[in-house]
């Protein structure tokens, strides 16, 4: 990786590229440090400390803003809107027949996907802008005006900031997109979650940093450190694991030429789906925790507690991201949404028709029906192989926090999974730079 990235710095065209993905990115950071007015940001902080927590929701969408939400910046959002509206339009295009006719309609099918993305995005943007925004005037009560035309136009003031937070971070990465290395939205999202390692670290550091702390927690953080370090290079080797379908062409002759006959093969890679099920499933269970924000649950059971209260009580406790049955409804739904994505990202059936339309076939296995069922049958086992790995990620943290009473959420499987699968890709691009740049020609 290193020497791909030393070899592109070294072709100014790339240089130029990486620059400027580089100063976005900067650009990127100094707008997470621009506070939104009438908004108490010590109130704020505080009150995150305490609810976005032990690896919540809330927590989540702290670390793909690279903290800002919990500073209350302009780009608080992030492009968390963008992500939504993605995989909602993602999922309609497999389900609505003109979505879908879009999709086949070539490079005017995707930009037309790509706008009524960006609008989706924008609603999603206002939901979620008035939502935080009356999150902190009720449960945080950070919000410095709140009634009268005062309060009106504080109100205006901070729902339009974060919109227009969340909309520029999407032009941002539109632009590193066409100017840039890499897909932009990754890169963003990339910054913002290495932006908080530092972080992190510091908090490891003061567990540490006392006599007490020291013989208390150096060992399970160095052991953490440790499975970090294995969690990296395992998510490396499935993320580069494919299964691959042999497949070989039938021989035919046209006039006194001979075309085909080649062997090749149909790579099926293990995590297909990368971290769109842990997105979904987040999501899904993240419904329970939000009730929290808003209304706190007892802290114990006695005498005097209401019907309503005890079952408010163990119904949170069933839900809280630190219960094993969380992690065990957790890890399923993973499975299950892995298993939805692949089936509608991969249809067994189109790619036998497209094999034999091409002469080819997979060895031993008949054309047509037998050969979908083949595919069908190799796809569900890679999907699972793939579904499990992305689920003992994901639960890692809460099992972690379990054994040792010490939160690495924010350093967590997901967030390993995000930064790992965006360098690979970026270096990937750069390698497929280098190639078309070095490629000897067909005259040599």
């Amino acid at each position: 990786m290193f020497k791909t990235l030393k070899t592109a710095w070294g072709i100014p065209e790339i240089r130029k590229k990486m620059l400027f993905t580089l100063f976005i990115i900067v650009i990127f950071r100094l707008g997470s440090a621009i506070t939104v007015p009438f908004l108490d940001t010590t109130v704020i902080s505080q009150w995150m400390s305490e609810k976005a927590s032990n690896g919540n929701f809330l927590e989540y969408l702290n670390i793909l803003s690279g903290g800002a939400l919990s500073k209350a910046t302009m780009f608080s959002l992030g492009v968390t809107p963008f992500i939504n509206a993605s995989i909602i339009i993602q999922l309609l295009t497999y389900a609505l027949p003109p979505l879908e006719r879009l999709q086949q309609e070539g490079e005017d099918g995707r930009k037309k996907l790509n706008q009524i993305t960006s609008f989706v995005a924008l609603g999603l943007s206002a939901f979620m802008a008035v939502a935080y925004y009356l999150t902190l005037k009720g449960s945080a009560g950070a919000v410095k005006y709140t009634s009268g035309a005062a309060g009106v136009f504080a109100m205006f003031v901070i729902v339009i900031s974060f919109m227009a937070g969340s909309s520029l971070v999407i032009w941002l990465g539109n632009r590193i997109n066409e100017k840039g290395i890499g897909n932009g939205v990754s890169m963003i999202l990339f910054a913002g979650i290495v932006a908080r390692i530092p972080v992190d670290l510091g908090q490891m550091y003061e567990l540490i940093k006392t006599k007490e702390g020291a013989n208390q927690n150096f060992i399970k953080i160095v052991i953490y450190l440790l499975i970090f370090v294995a969690m990296v290079i395992a998510i490396v080797f499935f993320n580069e694991a494919e299964r691959r379908i042999p497949v070989q062409y039938a021989k035919r002759v046209v006039g006194r030429k001979q075309y085909g006959g080649q062997n090749t093969h149909i790579p099926i890679k293990v995590c297909m789906s990368g971290v769109m099920p842990i997105i979904f499933a987040m999501s899904f269970m993240s419904l329970p925790s939000m009730f929290t924000i808003f209304k706190e649950p007892v802290k114990q059971i006695t005498e005097e507690t209401t019907g309503g209260e005890k079952f408010y009580y163990y119904f949170v406790n069933f839900f809280s991201t630190r219960s094993y049955s969380y992690a065990a409804i957790y890890f399923v739904l993973i499975l299950l949404f892995n298993w939805f994505y692949v089936q509608i990202s991969y249809n067994p059936v189109e790619m036998a028709n497209n094999l034999r339309q091409s002469n080819g076939g997979i060895p031993g296995i008949r054309p047509g029906k037998p050969t979908s069922d083949y595919i069908q049958r190799v796809l569900s086992k890679i999907s699972l192989v793939g579904a499990v790995f992305l689920g003992v990620v994901a639960i890692f943290p809460i099992i972690f926090l379990n054994i040792t009473k010490i939160d690495v959420s924010s350093m967590g499987g997901t967030s390993i999974l995000i930064v790992v699968s965006v360098a690979i890709e970026t270096v990937r691009t750069l390698e497929s730079q280098l190639m078309m740049r070095h490629h000897p020609g067909f005259l040599r």
